[in-house]
C-alpha cells in the first residue's frame, strides 16, 4: 500500500472513531468522563416538540472544556455514594435554538403538550421565558441534567419531569415533597460548589460561572 494511501485511511478512521474536529474549547464530555450517563432527548422523539431537533445529528454531548471539568468533579462525588449524573442537554447549535422559535409560532402544532406543557398556553411560551431566541446553552457552557442511581438506573425524583414547561419546574415550588426537595438541594449544591449558577425556573439548568465564550453563540452541528 502506498503511503499516501495509507495516511488517508487512517485519516478516516480517525475521523470516523473520533467525531467531528471542535472548535478550540470544546470537548466531547465522554473524552473528559466516560462515567457520567447521558440521554439525549432532541435526537429522538421524546421532546417538547416531538420530533428531532436540527443540528442534533449524534447521541453525544459536546462542552466547554471548562465545564467538562467541572461535571467531573461533581461525578466524582456523586460516585462516592454510587450515583451519577446524567445529561440531557449541553452545547446546543443556534439552529436548534431556531427550530424551537419557529416551532412556537406554530400555534396549532401541540403535539407533545400534555407531557410537557399541560397548563401552559402555547401562545405563552415566549412570554413566560419557556422559548427565546437565544439560549445560554449555544455559548457552550450551560448544561440540562440529573441524578442517576447507579445501582437501580433509575433518576432521583425531582417532582417533575425534565424539560417540564410549569411551576412544578422552579427551584422553589412550594409543593415538593420532602425528598424531592432533597433530591433538589443535592443537585444545586454540588453544582453550586463546583463553579455553576443555577437557572430558578429549571431544576435542572446550570451555567458555568466563568464561561469562557459569555458572548459567542455557535452553531456547528452536534456529530
Amino acid at each position: 500500500m502506498k503511503k499516501a494511501t495509507l495516511l488517508l485511511l487512517l485519516f478516516c478512521i480517525s475521523i470516523s472513531s473520533f467525531g467531528q474536529n471542535l472548535p478550540k474549547g470544546f470537548v466531547y464530555l465522554k473524552d473528559v468522563d466516560h462515567t457520567i450517563q447521558s440521554e439525549m432527548r432532541y435526537i429522538s422523539h421524546n421532546n417538547f416538540i416531538g420530533k428531532p431537533i436540527d443540528g442534533y445529528q449524534k447521541a453525544t454531548i459536546i462542552v466547554s472544556k471548562p465545564a467538562a471539568i467541572a461535571l467531573k468533579k461533581v461525578q466524582q462525588k456523586l460516585m462516592q455514594f454510587n450515583l451519577s449524573l446524567k445529561v440531557f442537554d449541553a452545547y446546543r447549535p443556534q439552529q436548534a435554538v431556531d427550530h424551537f422559535v419557529r416551532w412556537a409560532k406554530r400555534l396549532n402544532d401541540t403535539l407533545m403538550k400534555q407531557y410537557y406543557y399541560p397548563k401552559v398556553p402555547k401562545n405563552q411560551l415566549f412570554k413566560l421565558g419557556y422559548i427565546a431566541s437565544k439560549s445560554g446553552h449555544t455559548r457552550g457552557s450551560t448544561v440540562d441534567l440529573t441524578i442517576v442511581d447507579v445501582t437501580t438506573g433509575k433518576e432521583l425524583d425531582m417532582g417533575s419531569p425534565y424539560d417540564f414547561f410549569g411551576n412544578t419546574s422552579h427551584v422553589i415550588y412550594k409543593k415538593l415533597t420532602e425528598k424531592q426537595r432533597a433530591n433538589r438541594l443535592l443537585l444545586r449544591s454540588l453544582m453550586l460548589s463546583n463553579g455553576f449558577n443555577p437557572y430558578e425556573n429549571e431544576w435542572w439548568h446550570f451555567t458555568l460561572k466563568n464561561e469562557p465564550f459569555p458572548s459567542t453563540y455557535f452553531n456547528f452541528p452536534i456529530n
